[in-house]
């Protein structure tokens, strides 16, 4: 295995000198915390266990005793964890994890699922010396089920790690994968412990392109429908581990530091546990998975000595639009080919009411507005739980019944944003969508984020339609309210998006590749032309063409899309492009990180909540719940919950349709 760590062998080493510099960092009044930690990140970890034995024989003392009484809070806990041999720190992790009352899963998934057989027999010997007991006892007494099974499987460490694939039960196990959950009522988890604890780790890789093939879903999605809870994620896991383990320890750091607050033992044990393995390749995936080095992240989240040696175990900062590395290179390639083949099965959380009657909801909503009062509770029943199509027969029947108009009636009868979200269910999407952009351009600012997110998402057809309810509604074209509201190359960047002429279809295979080198070397161009080659090719190609034109890309130039944009473009218009590459890749993740964006920190961006959870509700906001669960640790339902209120609050959650 070719060595990918941060930290290395200190060449001209001796223990003794290092063991009495920590002596005399210690000795006395307060303790020289510079010493210690730029001492203990500069050597290995074998180097720091011959330290250790060097401190004992020349000092009588054991080192990590000292350095506990020495130090404090997360920066003693990194430094003694620095100390321990990676069996023990894993064995300690997992210890750690299943005593007392409750049970950490998310550290029992992480080390199982990522440790190859050697690790894995290192850290079982290791546990047996430190408790006096077996790991398998411990992880039975305190887990249960599926999960237990899948857990005490990877313990065995019995992967195969032969190399060698028979092409035979690549198929054989692709099919049976198949047949154990989308083929039938039910899942037969067997099978999946069985296949995805034992097979080779490119046997696996073979097998998942060959389940793509005849589920029409990746394995992921296909874990994701038919297993839930702790096994579901530590299944996910270790496909995840299989696809790339830097990328599954990418995102493990990511989520430990996104958000309010730091997973401190989770960064701690990724950032030790792999800074003589592969923490170069994870600063690539983490570069290429999010908007900053690895190395800013850290230096934004933490502070002090804790920050300081962090940051020594990371090795270095990375140029955001630098090369890849090749294995970095390889994972941006087969993450843009694996969007290009998945197939997404988009899922709403509103659909129609089966029992429906516009009269009797007309009548209903009547009674709920008539009188002193307002029942809110049964307008939401109503709105919320019927699709667009019965809210627009509903309309009718409540004029040609009544002789009223239910949009007035609302209006005055609620207020504030409950007024604003039921007041946008019950327009057509053509009509909410051309208020929102309205509402975008209307007054002092503009809002710049929404026009990008409506105009980036939208088909041909909605587009259209938009078009047509604009100039219905404000006697205007929307076109001509864009070139007076914005300028320059993001004017026409929207002016190119608004016509709704985007290509439809297929990827073109050739004709991709000419774009991926068009695209590359726009790079090298000025910034205007640059930007209007991108102009010319993201606003105009199909989105199956572009994942093979962004895939294409990162072998032509050995970068990627997205870090090109960020780094070489700037404001609106490097926004814009942001957008839209975000969403060929996945479009659901991309209004997931709106939704968080619009209601974390203080404050709530409520325009664009009800935009978007009106707009996917009957289109793809399962999908949206799933990628917000994913990348957040946290439901969208449980974060709604926490940031609204009210009347306002029932209805977002009945569009949300369920918690994750």
């Amino acid at each position: 295995m070719v060595f990918r760590g941060t930290i290395t062998d200190a060449p001209d080493f001796d223990p003794s000198t290092d063991a009495e510099t920590l002596y005399n960092a210690m000795k006395g009044i307060g303790s020289d915390k510079d010493a210690i930690l730029d001492l203990v990140t500069s050597r290995s970890n074998a180097q720091r266990q011959e330290i250790i034995a060097a401190y004992k024989s020349s000092f009588g003392q054991d080192l990590i005793d000292d350095l506990k009484y020495e130090l404090t809070g997360k920066f003693e806990r990194l430094i003694v964890s620095l100390m321990r041999t990676p069996a023990y720190h894993d064995a300690k992790e997992i210890k750690d994890a299943v005593k007392g009352a409750g049970t950490n899963e998310r550290c029992l998934i992480e080390i199982m699922a990522s440790r190859n057989n050697k690790q894995m027999h290192d850290m079982v010997e290791a546990y047996k010396d430190a408790y006096g007991i077996d790991i398998e006892e411990d992880i039975i007494a305190d887990t249960s089920g599926h999960f237990k099974k899948m857990l005490i499987v990877l313990l065995q460490g019995t992967r195969d790690e032969s190399g060698v694939v028979d092409a035979d039960l690549v198929e054989q196990d692709a099919q049976d994968l198949y047949a154990a959950g989308e083929e039938q009522w039910g899942t037969d988890e067997a099978k999946f412990i069985m296949i995805l604890g034992n097979r080779s780790v490119t046997h696996l890789r073979m097998v998942f392109d060959a389940y793509e093939k005849i589920a029409e879903v990746s394995i992921e999605d296909s874990i994701k429908s038919e297993l839930s809870g702790d096994f579901e994620r530590l299944m996910l896991a270790v496909v995840q581990c299989i696809r790339s383990v830097p990328m599954f320890f990418a995102k493990r750091l990511y989520k430990s530091m996104k958000g309010l607050g730091t997973a401190d033992n989770t960064l701690i044990r990724i950032m030790i546990s792999r800074s003589e393995i592969d923490m170069l390749d994870i600063r690539e995936c983490f570069r290429l998975a999010y908007e900053k080095s690895l190395y800013n992240m850290i230096k934004d989240d933490t502070s002090g000595d804790y920050k300081r040696t962090l940051l020594n175990l990371c090795g270095g900062d990375d140029d955001l639009a630098g090369e890849f590395f090749p294995e970095a290179a390889q994972i941006a390639y087969k993450m843009w080919e694996l969007s290009s083949m998945t197939k997404v099965q988009l899922r709403p959380t509103v659909r129609p009411e089966a029992n429906f009657d516009p009269a009797a909801d007309a009548q209903a909503l009547r009674k709920a507005m008539k009188g002193f009062g307002t029942d809110e509770d049964a307008i939401i029943d109503i709105v919320a739980q019927r699709n667009n199509a019965q809210r627009q027969e509903i309309r009718q029947a409540f004029k040609s019944l009544l002789g009223r108009d239910l949009m007035k009636d609302l209006k005055s009868e609620l207020s504030k944003n409950l007024e604003r979200l039921i007041i946008a269910l019950m327009l057509t999407p053509a009509q909410f969508d051309a208020k929102m952009m309205r509402k975008a351009m209307e007054g002092a600012g503009t809002d710049e984020h929404a026009l990008i997110e409506i105009l980036v998402t939208r088909s041909n057809e909605e587009i259209h339609a938009m078009n047509a309810a604009y100039q219905e509604g404000y006697k205007k074209s929307l076109e001509e309210a864009i070139q007076s509201d914005t300028s320059g190359h993001f004017c026409r960047i929207l002016v190119s998006l608004v016509q709704g002429a985007r290509e439809e279809g297929p990827a073109d295979l050739e004709r991709a590749n000419a774009d991926a080198q068009e695209l590359a070397d726009a790079c090298n161009a000025d910034s205007d032309d640059m930007e209007m080659k991108f102009m010319s090719i993201l606003c105009t190609r199909s989105f199956p063409h572009l994942r093979k034109v962004f895939q294409e890309f990162v072998r032509c130039s050995n970068k990627d899309i997205e870090q090109i944009i960020k780094k070489e473009m700037s404001g609106d218009v490097k926004n814009a492009f942001y957008a839209m590459v975000r969403s060929v890749k996945n479009q659901p993740s991309y209004f997931a990180d709106r939704l968080y964006k619009a209601m974390k920190g203080l404050g709530t961006d409520d325009r664009a909540l009800i935009r978007i959870m009106v707009s996917r509700s009957e289109i793809d906001l399962f999908n949206i719940r799933k990628e917000f669960k994913d990348t957040h640790d946290v439901s969208l339902h449980e974060f709604i919950q926490g940031d609204t209120s009210g009347d306002y609050r029932k209805t977002l959650l009945v569009l949300c349709g369920g918690e994750d």
